[in-house]
């Protein structure tokens, strides 16, 4: 499915789930950032009982515990803790200094707190010096400082100003504090009747301060638009105050949220804030019709002319025939947009010039533009496009990168070339670049030749550091070609700071050196380990993954051929993490979301978790995965529940008859997509698996189509690129027929296995009666069922404790069946 239980990119992507001091760069104060530490929750549930020795009676057993498998919980969960105790770095920012050989350094740090159920967020800083012999010593500030209650903290570019972003709850008002070097220098409070909350989600998100450090623009959700008041009279025209107690408001007629994550998330809109006079200004003459996102300052001209802010936005007529529908936008690169222009609102007003002209920039059929950049000149306006998600149907496709040449005069023309930088591959050669797979632009990518960006990508079964020329389209990687993963942080100047992990090896900080090559000669890149508080890995966690390997595999399509392309005939890859005598120990089949996701190599906290407890791993990035070409991905639509079931008993087979792992000991786990895969798997091959694991699985498409926030991912990924011809709110006999037929429950009879399910009852995606209504249909046939609903949660089931319980109750589910 379009988003689910892909694995977190937030070290490497949207990038954003490793997003999860006292002497700060430039010597910032941040002892008012600090709030009254959130209230602990207290929860009753397993968890709340592993940690005591005393023998349970039966009546005080937890519900959904038996006797025997109580302290099978209790040691678990002291091993989870363990893993969930590490932190995470979100982003990172440098700032040089007056002296050309040091730089300053601040870290945006997450760790969990279980108790509260949210993420705990600090900040820590660094002093960065380096010698001409390519050694830099980092000298961290003594302990990290935590920020409470910020949403998000932006730098202004010269790191001499830091905005910090408190955003409301329910009717509160937004704060916004502009923070000099030692205190802060404005306080602001923006009341719901100027905007709702900022968005700060890497979607719509969209802060970027101006040149001069004077203004700053951003996205937030538009002001509620006025309802119908009522009386025991009736209806009122005259409206009625909030504290009236002798009338009530109406709900008005219903809008369109932007679905899954969007809840109460309806219209994204453009502000500007004047610093110096604390003025918030809304940019006027954009059409509602538009969602606004991800806006940057363009370029001064010369001659003092316009001032632009280029934006993205998508409309919400994208439904059916481009009906006003806004279907889900969570992950979904597949929803057209473009790039706007339009002059600042605080533009001089004795020019009397027309400061609510929109100007689009990237139409020419171009059909997706988004995460605009200047380069660091001002000449070129650079972007990404996910054209070949759009034009398909696919809610996640390979990329390309674009440049438009941006206007010296400023006075933008009704037509911009638009250059191509880095075109989608279609079918790469064996090893070589497999195309751009990039979601976003670290807040400053260049190099000091003004011409290189550095980005992160998928490559194969990897994170990898590429730069790209933007002059000349050359692409290279620049991190080491190994089965780890590295993720771009923040560079240094020409230096990089970056995470290097494997899935059984916690990550580390690594900062690059570029050795500039000599006539006929590649440039060089040196990697040193950096010596950090960062990312702490206890002992206990070392110890358990100590005698782990990792291998990506390389598993052959076989035959028949017919009508494949070529792309689609090519291998695609199996992540293995085993342990020592690896045929021993049982394994766990690990199954991606999307289907148009990917399982990298980097480090994945549950999953180390699992291979802790003795679990071999493999991670099969069935055909259809990300970062293998775009032949090889859109081979998938139309043959989901066949295609992507044999890739992975296929590559099931390849380790068995390598010898790799015992046949009689495999169980299998997938959300989302990945979900639909292990209910069809469990249903096609119901002998192969001891246990199976299902995270709010996609288990009847039929089912699906009426209540998902994208009902055309169920056309298009079953009836292929005609499915967008296909896509209808009433679908008809022949399409439901067609979706049930391509569903697991479809192979509901053979099922055996014993599988837990665990279910978000607020899931936009896959709404839980999908799950609900398989789990139901097992029962009636007698099978061995388990569920567990999360009643906050969303489709990715992420929140601090029911990603705790969910992984503590996924272990023990598979300890118990493997012991039997």
């Amino acid at each position: 499915m379009a988003c689910i239980l892909s694995p977190s990119h937030s070290i490497i992507s949207h990038y954003s789930s490793l997003r999860r001091c006292c002497s700060l760069p430039r010597s910032f104060s941040f002892l008012r950032l600090f709030s009254k530490p959130p209230r602990a929750i207290l929860i009753s549930s397993p968890i709340s009982t592993m940690g005591s020795s005393d023998t349970l009676s039966e009546k005080d057993m937890p519900l959904g515990l038996d006797a025997a498998t109580v302290e099978e919980y209790s040691s678990q969960s002291k091993l989870l803790l363990e893993f969930t105790k590490m932190p995470t770095v979100d982003k990172a920012w440098v700032f040089k200094s007056d002296n050309a050989n040091t730089s300053n350094a601040m870290f945006l740090v997450s760790q969990t707190n279980l108790l509260a159920n949210k993420r705990r967020k600090s900040i820590l800083s660094t002093h960065i010096s380096s010698s001409g012999d390519q050694t830099v010593n980092f000298q961290w500030s003594p302990f990290p400082i935590e920020i409470t209650g910020v949403s998000t903290v932006v730098p202004s570019p010269s790191g001499l100003k830091l905005l910090v972003v408190r955003n409301g709850e329910s009717e509160s008002p937004t704060k916004l504090e502009i923070w000099n070097q030692c205190q802060v220098e404005k306080e602001i409070n923006v009341p719901q009747s100027v905007h709702g909350s900022i968005y700060t989600d890497a979607w719509f998100e969209g802060i970027s301060w101006n040149k001069e450090e004077t203004q700053i623009a951003y996205v937030a959700e538009e002001p509620p638009l006025p309802k119908p008041s009522f009386t025991d009279s009736g209806f009122s025209k005259k409206g009625s105050n909030e504290k009236d107690s002798n009338s009530w408001k109406g709900q008005g007629d219903w809008e369109e949220e932007w679905g899954e994550t969007y809840f109460k998330k309806r219209q994204p809109t453009l502000f500007v804030l004047d610093i110096s006079s604390g003025e918030i200004r809304a940019v006027e003459g954009i059409s509602r019709t538009l969602s606004i996102g991800q806006v940057v300052w363009a370029p001064h001209s010369p001659n003092g002319s316009t001032t632009y802010l280029v934006f993205v936005g998508w409309s919400s007529e994208n439904g059916f025939q481009k009906t006003p529908r806004k279907l889900g936008i969570k992950y979904c690169y597949n929803r057209p947009c473009s790039l706007y222009a339009i002059p600042s609102p605080f533009q001089n007003e004795s020019k009397n010039e027309d400061i609510s002209t929109v100007t689009e920039l990237s139409s020419h059929g171009l059909s997706s533009a988004f995460f605009p950049l200047f380069s660091p000149d001002g000449k070129y306006l650079v972007f990404l496009s996910a054209k070949s998600a759009v034009d398909s149907g696919a809610h996640g496709a390979t990329c390309s990168l674009h440049k438009i040449e941006w206007p010296s005069d400023g006075v933008l023309k009704p037509e911009l070339t638009i250059h191509d930088v880095v075109p989608v591959v279609m079918c790469p050669n064996e090893e070589s670049f497999p195309g751009l797979y990039c979601s976003g632009f670290i807040p400053n990518p260049w190099l000091s030749d003004g011409s290189t960006i550095v980005v992160s990508s998928v490559w194969r079964s990897r994170d990898a550091i590429l730069s790209i020329n933007i002059l000349s389209g050359e692409v290279s990687q620049v991190s080491p070609d190994s089965d780890y993963s590295w993720d771009l942080l923040s560079l240094d100047g020409d230096n990089i700071i970056a995470v290097s992990s494997c899935t059984i090896d916690p990550p580390k900080v690594k900062y690059g050196h570029c050795t500039k090559a000599k006539q006929g000669q590649s440039s060089r890149w040196t990697w040193i380990e950096v010596s950090n508080p960062l990312l702490t890995c206890s002992d206990k966690i070392k110890s358990c993954l100590s005698d782990r390997n990792i291998n990506i595999l390389k598993i052959p399509v076989s035959g028949p051929f017919d009508g494949l392309s070529n792309g689609a005939k090519n291998p695609y890859e199996a992540i293995f993490a085993s342990c020592k005598e690896s045929a021993s120990h049982p394994t766990i089949l690990v199954l991606h979301g999307g289907p148009h996701s990917v399982f990298t190599s980097s480090y994945y906290k549950s999953y180390a978790f699992l291979s802790s407890l003795g679990f071999n791993i493999l991670m099969v990035n069935y055909r259809g995965s990300l970062g293998f070409g775009e032949e090889a991905l859109q081979s998938l639509p139309g043959n989901i529940g066949s295609q992507d079931v044999n890739d992975v008993l296929a590559a099931l087979d390849y380790v068995i008859e390598k010898g790799l792992i015992d046949a009689k000991k495999v169980a299998v786990v997938g959300g989302s997509h990945g979900g639909f895969l292990t209910t069809h798997l469990i249903g096609q091959a119901p002998d192969r698996f001891v246990a199976a694991v299902a995270r709010n699985p996609v288990c009847n498409l039929s089912l699906m189509v009426g209540t998902t926030d994208i009902p055309d991912w169920v056309y298009f990924e079953s009836c292929g690129k005609e499915g967008k011809n296909y896509f209808s709110e009433s679908p008809s006999v022949e399409h439901l027929s067609l979706f049930y037929q391509k569903s697991p429950i479809s192979h509901l009879s053979k099922v055996k296995t014993p599988v837990l399910f665990l279910l978000g009852a607020q899931d936009l995606r896959v709404p839980i009666s999908n799950g609900l209504q398989y789990v139901r249909a097992l029962r009636e046939r007698g099978g061995e069922v388990k569920i567990i609903v999360f009643p906050e949660d969303v489709h990715g089931i992420d929140r601090p404790q029911s990603d705790f319980e969910g992984f503590l109750n996924i272990g023990v589910w598979f300890k118990k069946h493997f012991n039997k």
